[in-house]
């Protein structure tokens, strides 16, 4: 199975960046699928999953307004569209999935997790 993130890098503050996260070697296409991310020194933070069948999680209060995360089924793909990027939001995001429909009760119940990419806000 593989969970492969991309789109990561340097930006000013008010910038956007789009990232994606490729799944396979499992069945992908039939479970839920989230994005997460990791400041140093804090703990993971969960902004929301899809289900297989598109139902949406709840979005994380930091991010809700400015984050938008969106899923191709056909490609095996999840979307984070990031806008109005702040410094706060730096951190490395990765996305984690499991092979159930549904979206988990608690995040560290995935046992799917990518490596992340690596988000900068900076002027």
């Amino acid at each position: 199975w593989q969970l492969v993130e991309s789109g990561g890098g340097l930006v000013q503050p008010g910038g956007s960046l789009r990232l994606s996260c490729a799944a396979s070697g499992f069945s992908a296409g039939s479970s839920a699928i989230g994005w997460f991310r990791q400041a140093p020194g804090k703990e993971r933070e969960a902004l929301q999953c899809i289900s297989s069948t598109g139902r949406e999680s709840n979005v994380a209060d930091s991010v809700k307004g400015r984050f938008t995360v969106s899923r191709d089924y056909a490609l095996n793909t999840l979307y984070l569209e990031m806008n109005n990027l702040a410094p706060e939001d730096t951190a490395k995001y990765f996305c984690g999935s499991w092979e159930k429909s549904r979206c988990p009760y608690v995040s560290e119940d995935f046992y799917y997790w990518g490596q992340g990419t690596q988000v900068t806000v900076s002027s």
